[in-house]
């Protein structure tokens, strides 16, 4: 009987055994994989592609956002967190940023102001500062605006230049963009408002000059027609106060460049 009992113990000792090294191997098996996941915020899609591999761990990109505060082609978010522990070759999923979203801007000068907030606000964007200046014609009629029509721009809000003929008007606004304007046009804006302009041109590099000769030298042709502003200052969007001088710089192939000369002023702000 005693002989039975200490098979049925030595049995009994040798399946417990077992099942230990058999726990022990099925928890290695579980948990002897495991890595940490690296914090892949702010890294380019390659380099988060990279950290994963030797990582090894599973990298997809399984949304796109628009972020003011992450580059475009950098990682925004990332589930699992950074820090967690997985399996080897668990699926981290990222949010990859793609910038600022970039709004149009309506051209919105010559409306009145009641006209020109619902164009803005139509396109989703925010209305800014309203400043006045006396001009003539009717009040409250858009004279200029920052950021300029059709500028791809970060921050949805635009700034109107509106005429006034009381006394309400202000003597400082916000500079409008000349660029791309005649400079015919661009004199009659900056008139409009009140500054005074001058014009410089930048003319092509000078002939070397010749020796003198017997022969006559032939009288060159004429220069072409004025092109249009290619720079300005101060630039767009800065402050500026009637009365003030701006320099507008014209395209080259231009007529050699004269003293500056300033458009008649407009009666000072009241």
């Amino acid at each position: 009987m005693k002989r039975y009992f200490r098979i049925a113990v030595t049995v009994l000792s040798m399946l417990l055994v077992t099942l230990f090294f058999a726990a022990i191997t099925l928890r290695i098996a579980l948990h002897g994989h495991e890595v940490t996941i690296p914090d892949f915020a702010g890294m380019t899609v390659a380099e988060a592609s990279t950290a994963a591999l030797k990582t090894g761990v599973d990298l997809q990109i399984e949304n796109r956002f628009y972020s003011t505060t992450v580059p475009a082609g950098r990682i925004l978010s990332q589930a699992p967190a950074a820090g967690s522990s997985v399996r080897h070759g668990w699926q981290v999923r990222v949010t990859e940023s793609i910038g600022p979203q970039q709004v149009a801007i309506p051209n919105v000068v010559g409306q009145p102001v009641r006209e020109a907030s619902i164009a803005v606000r139509r396109n989703q964007l925010d209305l800014g500062t309203l400043a006045h200046i006396d001009a003539p014609g009717e009040p409250d009629i858009v004279l200029a605006q920052t950021p300029p029509p059709n500028a791809g721009v970060d921050t949805p809000r635009v700034n109107l230049l509106l005429s006034s003929s009381g006394g309400s008007a202000t003597s400082a606004f916000v500079m409008p963009s000349f660029l791309g304007m005649s400079p015919g046009a661009s004199f009659r804006a900056a008139a409009a408002l009140g500054l005074r302009v001058a014009l410089i041109v930048d003319t092509p590099p000078a002939a070397a000059s010749v020796a003198p000769s017997a022969t006559p030298i032939p009288t060159p042709p004429p220069p072409p027609p004025s092109g249009p502003v290619v720079a300005q200052s101060p630039d767009a969007g800065y402050r500026v106060t009637a009365g003030d001088t701006i320099r507008l710089t014209l395209g080259r192939g231009q007529p050699a460049a004269t003293t500056p000369t300033a458009p008649p002023a407009l009666p000072p702000p009241r």
